[in-house]
């Protein structure tokens, strides 16, 4: 239990919020103006409110230079933070208002990488990952459904260890490409079956999760970034419906909207473009709508 601060302590604390916040007062950007003198009243209430200890304090400090250390051009452990406390996804909840039946936006992520190899309609973004192969089609329309054409279209996904081709230490370029809408508005690649895997946790995140008791595990999910010009940019991946971890996802990523079904295949079963599966396959349907 907390103990109540005196009025007088009280007096002492608001006093000293105050003054930090009109500190800002003389910056010639309003906007950074308005955001620090926020952030300041939100975090002095939340130090007042737990009452925090000088020790919780520099374990504090700690977290967020060990985040530093470990963060690298591959590993972006203050993204994984803020996924994890579910900052990632009210931001992109406040920055993308509902507009009729527009696709849901989710989380970025940390493992999109600029510059992925390009694919034909119907290409094969796996390049070598391993996984069960799938087959992902669908449209780009805009509100009115008419069809947008040439919409960008970037995928990336883990392989079936659950692991992006940025994890390993190979330089390779796998399970990631980008590919355009045709002239209708269609698009169509293979990629693999989504698999649940575990946010990288073997850094203070990770540590994090385990002192409260989370788990690290992400839903299956195949990530999508879709670019027109006339058009708002829209981030977002689809889920595997079934998958046990949808009401659990570590980082809060799981709209009912994006939970899609992925059909099952029994190989020799033939594939719509013709293609030889050895094994199974699966297939499914995501039809995107920009606003």
């Amino acid at each position: 239990m907390t103990t109540s601060a005196s009025d007088e302590q009280a007096r002492r604390e608001q006093e000293l919020v105050e003054l930090v916040v009109h500190s800002f007062d003389s910056s010639p950007d309003a906007r950074l103006q308005q955001v620090m003198a926020s952030l300041v009243r939100h975090l002095h209430a939340f130090i007042r409110d737990v009452r925090l200890t000088e020790d919780e304090w520099n374990v504090a400090i700690d977290f967020l230079r060990r985040a530093g250390d470990i963060t690298d051009d591959r590993r972006q452990e203050f993204i994984l933070l803020s996924d994890v406390l579910g900052t990632s996804m009210q931001t992109i909840a406040v920055n993308n208002e509902a507009r009729g039946h527009a696709t849901e936006a989710t989380v970025f992520g940390p493992f999109f990488v600029e510059g992925s190899p390009e694919v034909p309609i119907g290409g094969d973004i796996s390049f070598g990952a391993t996984g069960e192969p799938c087959w992902v089609e669908g449209s780009v329309t805009d509100l009115s459904g008419a069809p947008v054409p040439n919409a960008l279209i970037e995928v990336w996904e883990a392989d079936e260890d659950g692991l992006y081709d940025v994890q390993y230490d190979d330089d390779r370029t796998a399970a990631r490409a980008h590919l355009h809408s045709d002239e209708h508005g269609k698009y169509s690649f293979w990629g693999i079956t989504p698999t649940p895997y575990p946010i990288p946790h073997d850094g203070p995140v990770g540590q994090l999760l385990e002192a409260v008791g989370r788990s690290p595990m992400r839903a299956a999910h195949l990530h999508f970034l879709v670019d027109h010009p006339d058009h708002r940019r829209l981030v977002t991946h689809i889920f595997v419906r079934g998958d046990e971890l949808l009401g659990t996802d570590a980082v809060f990523g799981v709209k009912e909207s994006l939970v899609k079904d992925f059909v099952q295949h029994p190989p020799g079963t033939p594939t719509p473009d013709g293609r030889t599966v050895d094994g199974t396959w699966s297939q499914t349907r995501f039809d995107i709508v920009l606003a």
